[in-house]
């Protein structure tokens, strides 16, 4: 059976997985990037996580390729660069340094552009030719295809949507401290931001008064609003009217027929999804309102990144 090593690196977890080429994950296995102060060691579980898989699965498999999905990663470098989310600062030579423990083809893409990649290969944007993929995880990420062409950029760093500011330089702080970036507001992390910011604005009562900031967690922003705690609902229609405007901007760039949203925030369901439709459609262009579709990814929950990754390899046996 060939499959493809569909690695995703994220600021909080690293997903590992074999994927076939209709995107199926016959295997999966997840660890806590952080553990990993030595990027060396961090690369060694990689390659072990790799043969752990194979491993398991009963059948003769063909390993093709590995496909790399990571925050900041350049695509004609091999590089991170800079990630604002990961411990591994200034330029980090993922491709050299794992193709030194293991011998197979690879391919390393911004995370968020290696989603927009495996939606289209495997999920919801199948025969769409302009879309953008927003990953709401621990920051912010976009994947752009236009005219039918995954957007990568001069260097491979396109699509860094997480990163403009939405308050004209007067706002909180990125990872990579771009002031008003979208990602310290439309994200797991700016989530948490925001319930503190309300609790200072509102005086409502809350369950979160008595909750320190690193003891917050999105499940339990999420829950406490479904019960109809008046700081979480404040906290995610604003998250809401925020990423709204952001989309209807970039609409206005590309033009997509779509918008896929895919990452944690994306569990909160309706609590994201109702008021994000009503302030888009407020917010756009009348020439595209209408126009626009929101969804969902059409790739499994928990195995779209590692999907997305391992489309980086699948897509030129296509």
């Amino acid at each position: 059976m060939d499959l493809v090593a569909g690695i995703d690196i994220g600021g909080t977890q690293t997903k590992i997985g074999l994927v076939d080429k209709k995107g199926v994950c016959h295997e999966k296995l997840f660890f806590r990037t952080q553990e990993f102060e030595n990027f060396d060691d961090f690369l060694d579980r990689i390659v072990g996580g790799i043969y752990e898989l194979k491993a398991k699965i009963k059948s003769p498999v063909n390993l093709i390729g590995c496909g790399i999905g990571a925050p900041n990663a350049s695509s004609r470098n091999g590089t991170i660069e800079n990630a604002a989310n990961l411990k591994w600062k200034g330029s980090v030579p993922l491709l050299e340094k794992l193709k030194q423990r293991i011998d197979l083809p690879m391919r390393i893409m911004n995370d968020a552009s290696a989603a927009a990649l495996g939606e289209m290969l495997f999920g919801n944007a199948k025969g769409m030719n302009d879309f953008i993929v927003i990953t709401l995880g621990t920051g912010l990420g976009a994947g752009i295809v236009a005219n039918g062409k995954l957007i990568e950029g001069y260097d491979g760093f396109a699509g860094e949507l997480g990163h403009v500011d939405m308050t004209l330089g007067d706002g909180r702080l990125t990872g990579l401290n771009v002031k008003g970036g979208l990602e310290a507001y439309v994200s797991a992390t700016g989530l948490k931001r925001t319930i503190l910011y309300m609790l200072c604005k509102y005086m409502d009562d809350s369950r979160f008064r008595d909750i320190a900031y690193n003891d917050l967690h999105g499940e339990d922003i999420t829950k406490a609003a479904e019960e109809g705690d008046p700081i979480a609902l404040k906290a995610f229609d604003y998250t809401a009217k925020t990423m709204a405007l952001a989309l209807a901007n970039f609409t206005a760039f590309t033009q997509p027929e779509a918008f896929f949203i895919m990452g944690g925030l994306v569990n909160s369901g309706k609590l994201i999804f109702d008021p994000l439709q009503t302030y888009f459609e407020e917010d756009l262009l009348e020439v595209y309102k209408g126009k626009v579709k929101i969804l969902t990814s059409g790739m499994e929950g928990k195995t779209a990144a590692i999907c997305g990754a391992a489309a980086l390899i699948w897509e030129g046996w296509r």
